[in-house]
């Protein structure tokens, strides 16, 4: 074991972002938590639900180093996938009224470095193209998803699988993956995924499917099929995982136990995760027991690897309160789908289902209200209510990406400012 600690230990130097570098926004965690956005480029608003063209969400993560702002809420609908270029920090948290929805087709991170997303819902759903994932990464690094709905992707819902580097998913619901597939998603990296306070929800299988350099804390995972919930590597491959202070929750799908395929290439530490696997409407799990029986034969470690964890540590009851009041795309409102997905853990084992077509689904997509956005005279994506409240000049467009005393430009302390750090 000396030989595999000091093999983690040497490469989490090498891959690590610097603790000391600045966060990508207050709250930022994980291996993905210094992603940079664009800091030092642009500010693009989107300014109507088209597909395509001028003013578009398409077209705004088309050139890298932008940060994206939203002028309308409402669902986008997207005929073909989308692909984000390097350095694009995507402000959900702007959008007015409902928020801001993406459907119809995926979304491909892969290459986006310095990725920073926030407060988007992503639902593919099955006009979207077969054999593809809702959200893919296939390669890249230093990415953050915080507060991001995902849902009904066709093969993967949220998906990381390759040479990716340092990419945190935090506060994200993963769910209702589309059968006959129904996968929450891989994630599968030898350079770094943390995974917080999260929410995986109706997926047949792969809740997630854990491979290489891991961190997975403070999860809920609920109503998995018989493909599994959390599946420890499947492979000839090494992996050297966190597991700790996660809840897994039966429900009525559920039919098999909540750690599948585990060998001794998966090395992983546990700590106080809990099963409650009764099904009777009442949260009343206990802990699963240190031992490969619970854990799929799985190389359960005694010593927890060393990386950037999350700041608090909650008890795995607390997580499950916190999460179903935090979780998803919840600013500026929490939508009719996330509420039921929500709801279906609240159950505690009663409510929840595996769906092949989201219309089809009691959760299925409703028209969101797209409401106004603030006056912003100069167009820099800061309100002037805000500017002239903070010393800015509500009628020049250049204050907006100044650096202010803080290290973020004055536009990203504008949109911290939407939202809890935490």
């Amino acid at each position: 074991m000396g030989i595999l600690k000091l093999f983690v230990t040497a490469s989490l130097a090498l891959l690590s972002p610097s603790a000391s570098a600045l966060l990508a926004f207050p709250g930022a965690e994980g291996f993905g938590r210094n992603a940079v956005g664009g800091r030092t480029g642009s500010v693009y608003h989107v300014t109507n639900l088209n597909d395509s063209g001028a003013g578009s969400f398409r077209d705004a993560v088309s050139t890298s180093n932008r940060i994206v702002v939203f002028d309308v809420g409402g669902t986008i609908k997207i005929a073909t996938r989308i692909a984000v270029s390097k350095n694009i920090y995507i402000a959900g948290q702007t959008a007015p009224g409902d928020g801001i929805t993406i459907y119809g087709n995926g979304m491909s991170f892969s290459n986006a470095n310095d990725a920073i997303v926030r407060y988007v819902r992503f639902r593919m759903g099955k006009g979207g193209d077969s054999g593809k994932d809702g959200i893919t990464i296939a390669e890249g690094s230093n990415m953050i998803f915080d507060h991001v709905s995902a849902a009904w992707g066709r093969d993967e819902t949220f998906s990381i699988n390759g040479a990716v580097h340092n990419v945190t998913v935090q506060n994200t619901i993963i769910g209702q993956g589309l059968e006959t597939h129904s996968c929450g998603g891989l994630m599968q990296s030898d350079y770094g995924i943390s995974l917080f306070r999260n929410l995986y929800i109706d997926n047949k299988t792969r809740n997630p499917k854990v491979k290489g350099m891991n961190d997975f804390q403070n999860n809920v995972v609920y109503n998995w099929g018989g493909g599994g919930a959390y599946i420890a590597g499947d492979s000839a491959g090494q992996s050297y995982a966190n597991v700790i202070n996660n809840y897994f929750i039966s429900g009525p799908s559920t039919s098999v136990s909540a750690f599948t395929r585990g060998n001794t290439n998966f090395h992983g530490y546990i700590s106080e995760n809990y099963y409650d696997g009764d099904g009777d409407g009442t949260l009343n799990g206990s802990p699963l027991c240190a031992q490969t029986s619970c854990y799929s034969e799985m190389d359960i470690q005694q010593t927890r690897f060393v990386y950037p964890g999350p700041e608090r540590l909650m008890a795995a009851s607390d997580a499950v309160t916190y999460v179903l009041n935090n979780v998803g795309a919840n600013f500026p409102v929490r939508d009719e789908v996330d509420k039921g997905l929500v709801a279906e853990v609240r159950s505690f084992g009663k409510k929840g289902e595996l769906i092949s077509d989201e219309n089809a689904s009691s959760l299925s997509l409703e028209t969101s209200v797209g409401g106004a956005a603030a006056t912003d005279t100069d167009g820099d994506g800061i309100p002037d209510a805000w500017e002239d409240a903070h010393g800015l000049d509500s009628h020049d467009a250049s204050d907006a990406m100044k650096i202010s005393s803080s290290g973020y430009a004055n536009v990203e302390v504008y949109l911290n400012s939407l939202v809890p750090s935490s």
